[in-house]
């Protein structure tokens, strides 16, 4: 199939390469411009402009895909289908009813549950504990195209925002090339979504990482896991910032009011909303490494009715 590919993350990168092993024609990938990155500032490209490359593929960068010329220059290439995985750009009506088969997105949830930036991170935080993938027709709005296929998956008790992205990236590939080839053999039926079931995971902020203690230790251990590696978890010791790498759901009840941090041996506990604690294992000083809880301990020498804060 003539295929026009627009993606930009990791997460694109699977899908892509399943496509081109499936034996699809693409024609070329648009992605994002290159953009600074590091301390250095240095222009880095896009994971998929990386794949694309190495793959001997036409890439396409523009500032914005509505541009006439751009509209135009996607019209000429006649692709049957196209393929959005994480652009990162809002496609206009007018790319939309180019290619006769549609837009094929590949979104991170069970849609139309967690329609938005952000769907493994708010998924975790939230407390699921199923997720899955979804292919989708682009349409105008916000995830709101039909929907056509989808796939399942439990989310792990410890498994973070990165480790799930990574795993679903490969369904959504493998869930792409069973979706094209069902709309080229007319198999594949699309369904419109239920609106009055969905939900919405929005683009993350740095504020939504801080750590508001009265929430259950259950929350905010959700929190740590579903906030990695960006805005992470974080809070206010001594003047400076905190970051949680690790934590766990201790057993015992909180000793304190919720932010109190107290040491039993070398383990450090947190108290949390509803008398409950979390045991922090692997945390870091703003300025510093990532350190175990140990460490940590002897490093800082807790007093008796410390707390951390929001």
């Amino acid at each position: 199939m003539k295929l026009v590919f627009l993606g930009t993350p990791a997460f694109a990168v699977p899908s892509l390469e399943c496509l081109l092993e499936a034996g699809h024609q693409v024609q070329a990938v648009y992605t994002q411009p290159d953009r600074p990155s590091g301390r250095g500032q240095t222009l880095t490209a896009s994971p998929v402009k990386r794949c694309a490359a190495a793959r001997g593929l036409p890439v396409r960068q523009p500032e914005r895909i509505r541009r006439p010329e751009i509209v135009e220059e996607l019209r000429a290439l006649a692709p049957e289908a196209m393929v959005v995985v994480g652009y990162g750009q809002i496609i206009p009506q007018a790319i939309i009813d180019i290619p006769p088969l549609g837009i094929v997105n590949v979104h991170a949830s069970l849609l139309p549950k967690y329609r938005g930036a952000a769907p493994v991170q708010w998924a975790i935080a939230c407390g699921e504990t199923v997720t899955g993938v979804t292919t989708m027709r682009i349409d105008a709005g916000l995830d709101t195209g039909d929907i056509l296929l989808a796939r399942e998956t439990p989310i792990g008790p410890e498994e973070t925002a990165v480790e799930l992205a990574e795993r679903l990236a490969r369904l959504g590939a493998d869930l792409l090339v069973e979706t094209l080839a069902g709309l080229r053999d007319g198999t594949v039926r699309p369904r419109k979504q239920d609106n009055a079931q969905a939900s919405h995971a929005p683009l993350l902020r740095k504020e939504d990482g801080l750590i508001d203690w009265n929430l259950t230790a259950r929350q905010i251990f959700n929190r740590v896991r579903g906030f990695q590696p960006w805005p992470g978890a974080f809070t206010n010791f001594r003047g400076s910032r905190l970051r949680l790498w690790r934590c766990r759901v201790a057993e015992t009840e909180a000793r304190g009011a919720p932010g109190s941090l107290a040491a039993s041996g070398r383990r450090l506990f947190a108290a949390c909303g509803e008398n409950t604690c979390l045991e922090l294992l692997e945390v870091q000083v703003e300025g510093g490494k990532r350190m175990s809880a140990e460490a940590f301990l002897n490093g800082c020498h807790l007093s008796e009715n410390e707390r951390c804060s929001g």
